[in-house]
């Protein structure tokens, strides 16, 4: 079946699931859980503007943010002997876009569920994994605590009517398409031998070969090389949307090939690889990267993690710097004294709280666009009884041609087979694709949580017509400016191979100064800004 076929289809089948839903969805519980756009929103209406302080307290470096760069930057400055610091974090707990969560006592992610295993040039990353007893040394060699490496099976596809292994369609496929995975494998390989696609990027300056793939759109790149298989696209736009929030038509060509070059590669069906590409595994948790965003967070103590602190204003001034923050606790404004502050923002963040900021800031700002997700846990009451015939239940499990990016079982990690309640974590991007215009953010900001519950459901109850009974609730995590989108000549214009990036007193460290959001690439510039 072709795609436009296969979609109508598959639209079809969701109009009805959507319209069998209410009879059972009612008694479904729910809501949104997790960061409230309130305390952003107040920054950005000036609602908190011209409050003075009430107390001015002193501290040798302030931290502007406790995401994931900010949680390193504290790591790094205590490894150098420096414990006078404040770590100021907007949200009720620290972790940004790697928080955890738990639904009706069973963990789950809010954000980020996995790290894929670090290669050598993300050393600060390999430190902290050696620091958390997650990598050794065992005669000669480094190896993985194996309870923390995802367990098999890992990935599986809804698809023709059935589960598949792997993400990758190949159940009945054609000779043109496996033709297509072969070039398209054939030219990441390819390109991966030309130039260095390197995670971190902030390690490295990009060469000429990226940058020119950085100035063409994906979709563009792909026209030119003939590749237009309509499975082989939709894989690729799923690739584009699960790391970076929006498809092939809105992010540049390095990024598309960096998915891949940077990593595992392709891995066409049929076709050798090497040893080592086919073993890379990921790390995940019940609450996904919150395992490691609380193992970052646990030594620093409240007097040092302050949460629930609206950061209203930076200041560089001749004798230090000072750092105004709204206590929402309190609801009193405090301002913060020191000598250095690390900049922990997102850009469009840093660009409105940094008094009169550089204009290397104020371009990036201008230029970075955001994709907004939505992560929903679903509690379920027993597990999903797996009807289509195919591959086993997996880790993550995927629907072609949805919206949505599938749902990841929470209980994947559990060493007890016993079948138990469980939470299924499903991802939703909104950034630009052909499923989502340019208003995703206002969706997320304004549709009610049933809106997301009813698409969830719809979607899921494909291969799982009995999820909406044994569903009891759902909890909806929102991050409106989730991910930097790599667009084309982002590369360029950010300057995003400079390991560290400062003006004056303030050093800043945020993924958005890689051009888009992994573990790595933000933890690396909080490590280098401290």
């Amino acid at each position: 079946m072709h795609r436009r076929g296969f979609l109508g289809a598959a639209a079809g089948s969701l109009a009805l699931a959507a319209c069998e839903a209410p009879s059972t969805t009612a008694r479904i519980e729910g809501g949104f859980h997790g960061a409230t756009a309130e305390r952003g929103h107040a920054l950005r209406d000036g609602l908190l503007a011209g409050k003075a302080p009430e107390r001015v307290q002193r501290t040798r470096v302030v931290i502007a943010g406790g995401g994931v760069a900010g949680l390193a930057a504290a790591r790094a400055l205590r490894l150098a002997g420096i414990e006078d610091f404040v770590l100021l974090e907007l949200e009720d707990g620290a972790g940004g876009n790697s928080r955890a969560g738990s639904l009706k006592g069973l963990p789950c992610p809010l954000g980020a569920h996995y790290l894929p295993v670090p290669g050598d040039a993300a050393s600060e990353v390999q430190d902290l994994l050696e620091e958390l007893g997650l990598r050794r040394r065992v005669a000669g060699r480094w190896v993985y605590d194996d309870r923390h490496l995802c367990h098999s099976p890992q990935e599986r596809l809804y698809f023709q009517g059935q589960w598949q292994e792997g993400l990758l369609p190949v159940q009945d496929v054609e000779a043109g398409t496996l033709a297509q995975y072969r070039r398209f494998d054939e030219l990441v390989e390819g390109a991966r031998r030309r130039a260095r696609f390197s995670i971190p990027l902030a390690k490295f300056a990009p060469g000429p070969e990226l940058l020119a793939l950085d100035a063409l759109r994906f979709d563009e790149w792909l026209d030119r090389q003939g590749l237009d298989d309509p499975q082989l696209r939709w894989y690729l736009d799923y690739c584009c949307r699960d790391d970076y929030g929006a498809d092939s038509g809105a992010v540049s060509a390095w990024a598309g090939i960096h998915y891949f070059a940077s990593r595992h590669g392709f891995q066409a069906p049929g076709r050798a690889h090497d040893e080592a590409q086919e073993r890379e595994g990921v790390l995940t948790w019940a609450e996904g990267n919150g395992w490691l965003t609380r193992q970052l967070a646990a030594p620093l103590g409240p007097d040092r993690l302050r949460c629930g602190q609206v950061v209203t204003r930076i200041a560089d001034l001749r004798g230090g710097v000072e750092v105004d923050a709204f206590d929402i606790q309190s609801q009193r404004l405090q301002r913060w004294q020191a000598e250095r502050c690390i900049v922990a923002l997102p850009v469009f963040v840093a660009a409105r709280v940094v008094q009169n900021p550089p204009e290397r800031l104020r371009q990036a700002a201008a230029q970075l666009r955001y994709a907004p997700w939505l992560v929903a846990n679903v509690h379920l009451r027993a597990p999903l009884a797996d009807r289509p015939p195919g591959a086993a239940p997996s880790w993550d499990n995927v629907v072609f041609g949805s919206a949505g990016l599938g749902y990841v079982d929470a209980g994947h990690q559990r060493l007890d087979p016993t079948p138990r309640e469980t939470v299924l974590s499903w991802y939703r991007p909104l950034g630009p694709s052909r499923h989502d215009g340019p208003d995703g953010r206002r969706q997320l900001l304004e549709r009610p949580w049933t809106h997301w519950r009813d698409q969830l459901l719809a979607e899921l109850s494909l291969p799982h017509p009995d999820l909406p009974e044994l569903a009891t609730r759902i909890e909806i995590a929102r991050h409106g400016h989730a991910m930097a989108i790599p667009v084309p000549g982002q590369l360029a214009r950010l300057g995003a191979g400079q390991r560290r990036i400062e003006a004056g007193r303030l050093a800043f460290a945020h993924a958005d100064w890689s051009g888009y959001s992994i573990f790595e690439e933000a933890f690396t510039r909080g490590h280098h800004a401290a």
